[in-house]
């Protein structure tokens, strides 16, 4: 029985963590281990979904920008003068609705019209980054309901609620691919597409899904964002898209598509977030961390080839 490949990635977190507890006293405590947590969820949620997009041999550079313009949707909404019984529901709404937008537009121009997602998703990100700039002139979207900074500040039972939606986005996903028709497609698309054409698998559709997934949870990690800053921030979200695909590399899912694994991009994920604050707990200079973590996505991106032979 073969040895699933997200285990060499446990023992690798293990290890990270064991080091880290050996060089400081402040790293195994409840309260770090939860900050941790809080500080990779919202590029952890957005990873889930760009696992499936990676999974049939797309790519999303547009999803920081997404971050940061379904931030600007819910704070406007809030704004914008909506009932109050109806603002939170309209707000989030609004931003999931713009998030699947974004990535049906990505979808259907990779399917409909044969460009390369490298490129259709790089022109969104343009796009909104600079769509946020014109909406908001600039500037951030202050003076939101008190009720809306609970969204991403709130805990239950001492757990932050972004560590929770993290959870409940990673347990779903992990079903969703590995057990159900759907994520058979998905791994059968990013294999083979011709022969899961063939198979009579709807290969557009399938694509254009993940894209519509992977815009919707990088817009609910926005409204996440937004509500833990309390404001929307045009800026938000710089770098994010590849922050998530370093996590997805890292938890060994295949940039060539059909191969990879949920459980892969959340230890992938978690590896990433332990090294950043086990380095900051140690005070190391942010330039230096900068050219650790390439370090570790360079190494996972060799050693792709190499699970491929072996």
């Amino acid at each position: 029985m073969r040895r699933p490949a997200w285990l060499g990635l446990a023992l690798a977190l293990a290890l990270e963590c064991a080091a880290f507890a050996a060089l400081t006293p402040h790293f195994f405590t409840s309260d770090n281990l939860l900050n941790v947590s809080l500080q990779a969820s919202i590029t952890a949620i957005i990873a889930a979904g760009m696992t499936f997009v990676i999974l049939t041999g797309g790519i999303d550079l547009s999803v920081g920008s997404v971050v940061a313009l379904a931030g600007i949707v819910a704070t406007a909404t809030l704004k914008s003068g909506a009932p109050p019984a109806a603002a939170p529901v309209l707000s989030v709404l609004a931003a999931l609705a713009f998030g699947a937008l974004s990535g049906g537009l990505a979808g259907i121009f990779v399917t409909r019209f044969a460009v390369a997602p490298f490129i259709v998703t790089l022109a969104l990100m343009t796009i909104w980054r600079g769509a946020g700039f014109v909406l908001t002139d600039g500037r951030p979207i202050w003076d939101l309901p008190e009720w809306f900074g609970v969204l991403g500040g709130g805990r239950v039972l001492g757990i932050p609620l972004p560590t929770l939606v993290m959870a409940t986005v990673f347990a779903a996903a992990h079903v969703a691919l590995g057990s159900t028709r759907y994520g058979r497609h998905v791994l059968a698309v990013g294999g083979n597409p011709e022969a899961a054409r063939l198979a009579g698998i709807r290969t557009g559709r399938v694509v254009t899904s993940v894209y519509v997934l992977c815009g919707t949870l990088a817009a609910g990690s926005g409204v996440l964002l937004a509500s833990r800053m309390n404001s929307g921030q045009p800026n938000a979200g710089l770098m994010y898209e590849l922050d998530v695909i370093a996590a997805v590399v890292v938890g060994g899912t295949s940039l060539a598509g059909g191969r990879g694994s949920i459980a892969g991009t959340f230890l992938g994920t978690m590896l990433i977030a332990v090294l950043r604050n086990g380095l900051n707990l140690l005070n190391v200079n942010s330039y230096v961390q900068q050219v650790v973590v390439g370090v570790v996505i360079l190494l996972a991106v060799l050693a792709d080839p190499l699970r491929r032979r072996s």
